[in-house]
């Protein structure tokens, strides 16, 4: 009865379209006072005993790296760089804005930061150089997308906090399967663009595009090379991508000012304000299954449902594709990955695999309707509708299930580095 109860309770606020926080408080109260010790101050008290963690530093670091990046002129460099280097061959400038896309996700780790920072750019440049608006709109709201898995990654970040799985070894792992995408992107990008070109390759131009643009190529050099060389911890490694994009909009590209750094100082709060609570009320509902030891639950429950690790992966992605219609990658990740990697572990499915194909598949899901975030940014940042925007990320869709299907049954793809 009382499960009738919270069911009907979840139900009535989705259908009010309540925040997430107010969905998750109520679900967390509830189980603590019906089925917990009945003390309702549990679900602060352990909420934020799980988030008085180190390892959560890096979240607040890189999205205010990311956005003092995208306020600033390192994004801009970038993009000159490699428009530089491939702008001459067919379909270049597609190539470009794929590659500047996967290189300003190895910093920045957002997906919309991404999507608004190389796109602001990069859209209106594909459209005056000949390139069709719908492969074009298409092509940055895929490229963006691989912020999402090329590290430092958020939302790998908090997967690693959720199942307590090593966030630098995530970290490594999503280098594979965001090569593998942004091959995807590239390739696509070639074949369909092949009549497209943009002059020959200007060596002059090259090393001015270098010259201007190396602070902001070292950018992923020192932060990549510092966690994978084991000089930084991923706290470390966040901690450096602040100072650096300080020093360098600040002092050398001087695009950005201190009342810049102030205003993208209050952007990143707000950000976090309505993160961290959603967070909290995540983890304690995490203490709570468990207490309860409702994973193990689980596990023996499914047991004689899924009995290979083949029906798993299948049934398991095709939950999580359906999710990301209806979910923000953020919220899943909380909700789902301490339920699921249990089960996933009991099927013989390496933690960091797992970790990484969610992560790829719910990367999918900003690109799904009715809830994918690219989506409803790309509409409102580049003055295009709905309906145009949906059918724009159709082919790219198709790439990244494909890519998906390979993660899956490849774990070598993503642990490769790591063995």
């Amino acid at each position: 009865m009382a499960g009738l109860i919270l069911g009907g309770a979840v139900v009535s606020l989705l259908l009010l379209r309540q925040y997430l926080l107010v969905v998750l408080f109520v679900v967390a109260g509830f189980a603590w006072y019906v089925w917990g010790d009945g003390r309702l101050d549990n679900v602060v008290l352990d909420g934020w005993d799980a988030l008085n963690q180190d390892v959560l530093l890096p979240i607040p670091l890189y999205l205010l790296a990311g956005a003092i990046m995208a306020e600033g002129g390192i994004a801009s460099r970038l993009i000159r760089v490699m428009r530089a280097i491939v702008g001459p061959i067919p379909g270049g400038l597609a190539v470009a804005t794929a590659l500047s896309c996967g290189l300003f996700s190895a910093i920045v780790g957002s997906s919309t930061v991404t999507l608004l920072a190389i796109g602001s750019v990069m859209y209106p440049a594909l459209l005056a150089a000949g390139y069709k608006r719908s492969f074009a709109l298409g092509l940055i709201c895929a490229g963006s997308t691989l912020g999402i898995i090329i590290p430092p990654s958020i939302p790998l970040i908090l997967y690693g906090v959720m199942t307590q799985t090593s966030i630098a070894d995530l970290f490594l792992a999503g280098v594979g399967p965001g090569l593998l995408l942004l091959g995807f992107f590239t390739a696509y990008s070639v074949a369909m663009n092949w009549r497209l070109r943009l002059g020959s390759w200007s060596g002059t131009e090259f090393f001015d595009s270098l010259k201007d643009g190396i602070w902001a190529l070292l950018m992923p050099v020192i932060i990549l090379g510092g966690i994978y060389s084991g000089q930084f911890t991923a706290t470390e490694s966040a901690a450096v991508a602040v100072v650096y994009a300080i020093v360098i909009e600040l002092f050398v590209y001087r695009q950005l000012d201190l009342r810049g750094m102030v205003r993208v100082g209050t952007d990143t709060t707000r950000l976090l304000g309505g993160l961290f609570p959603v967070l909290l009320m995540a983890l304690s509902l995490n203490k709570f299954l468990a207490f309860q030891q409702v994973p193990g639950m689980m596990v023996a429950l499914l047991g004689d449902v899924i009995t290979t690790k083949t029906s798993f992966i299948l049934i398991t992605n095709a939950l999580l594709l359906v999710v990301g219609l209806l979910m923000d990658i953020g919220s899943a990740i909380l909700i789902l990955s301490p339920i699921l990697q249990p089960l996933a572990q009991a099927q013989g499915i390496d933690p960091v695999h797992f970790g990484i194909m969610m992560t790829v598949n719910l990367e999918i899901g900003y690109l799904t309707p009715p809830m994918g975030l690219n989506i409803i940014v790309a509409m409102t940042a580049f003055r295009e509708s709905f309906g145009f925007v949906c059918r724009a990320v159709v082919p790219f869709l198709a790439l990244m299930v494909v890519a998906l299907a390979i993660v899956a049954f490849w774990p070598s793809l993503s642990l490769f580095l790591l063995q």
